[in-house]
């Protein structure tokens, strides 16, 4: 068409990755790790590098009783959203309690354990977001 001047091209931006299929849950989790008040919570993006799952969430409790009141919460506050755990390990001993629900496991560690078991080493080369004490995302 004469006279219209031609619309200039847009810069494309950037595709992120898409989030996890558990992107709600997991955030819900993370915020129900700050209501109990875990401590040095991150989280590992694990998406390209295993097939497992897509993401951990690891945190400590500072006590058995600690650990375990943090992981009850988190198990409930994801039941009354509708996720369920496929698994559940370690709740009853209280020094690590891992909750599996596929798309991302949440790890909450006695203070010791975590650092013998130092799986942020392990996997060193995950994206990682560290959590503030109480966060809601």
């Amino acid at each position: 068409m004469k006279g219209k001047p031609a619309r200039p091209l847009r810069p494309r931006r950037p595709r992120r990755p898409p989030e996890p299929a558990g992107a709600a849950d997991l955030a819900a989790a993370v915020v129900a790790c700050g209501e109990r008040k875990a401590v040095d919570g991150l989280v590992l993006d694990l998406r390209g590098l295993t097939d497992v799952t897509d993401a951990f969430l690891i945190a400590s409790g500072t006590s058995d009783t600690h650990v375990r009141a943090i992981a009850e919460h988190v198990l409930e506050t994801l039941r009354l959203r509708g996720a369920r755990a496929h698994h559940v390990e370690g709740l009853s001993a209280g020094r690590w309690a891992l909750l599996d629900y596929v798309d991302f496991v949440v790890h909450v560690f006695h203070p010791a354990l975590r650092e013998f078991y130092q799986l942020e080493r392990l996997w060193g080369d995950a994206p990682r977001r560290p959590l503030a004490a109480g966060e809601e995302t």
